[in-house]
């Protein structure tokens, strides 16, 4: 029988653009309960990505990034007869979208030598333009998934 479905915390909007993605965004870039530095890192990175990328809103070009960051399949781990198979699964929406914000946090905080709101807006334009690291990332994992297709069978 399937665990049932938790009940979580709803994330209301944020103040400035009035969108639910960028204050789970906010709390995603959040460390040690800091939420004020991180709202100021994501606006500061909004600002720059609204002077790098011209006419586009800003709120835009982080929507397209995290539609083109966001899995459609994943491959998880299922213990068969004493061997462990990977059998890929789709990827639900929720989660689609906390690994988008997953990797493009990683790939930001993975660059260095620069404030984190110029790193945040450099991933985020490069996502938007399907290429950057976090890219690459949602390529392995669909990459992975498709080399493991054989044991689709063993979904669960």
């Amino acid at each position: 029988m399937r665990r049932p479905v938790k009940n979580r915390n709803i994330v209301g909007p944020d103040m400035k653009f009035n969108s639910t993605k960028v204050e789970k965004f906010i709390n995603s870039v959040m460390w040690d309960g800091k939420k004020s530095t991180a709202r100021k890192v994501v606006y500061d990175a909004f600002d720059i990505i609204q002077e790098k990328t011209k006419a586009e809103s800003p709120l835009e070009v982080f929507e397209t990034a995290l539609r083109n960051v966001g899995p459609a399949m994943e491959i998880r781990s299922r213990r068969v007869g004493g061997a462990n198979y990977q059998v890929p699964r789709e990827v639900r929406p929720e989660r689609k979208q906390a690994l988008a914000y997953r990797w493009i946090l990683q790939a930001a905080r993975a660059r260095k030598g620069m404030p984190m709101a110029n790193r945040l807006a450099e991933e985020i334009i490069a996502a938007s333009n399907n290429e950057g690291p976090a890219i690459k990332k949602k390529d392995d994992t669909h990459k992975m998934a498709e080399s493991n297709k054989a044991f689709a069978h063993f979904a669960w």
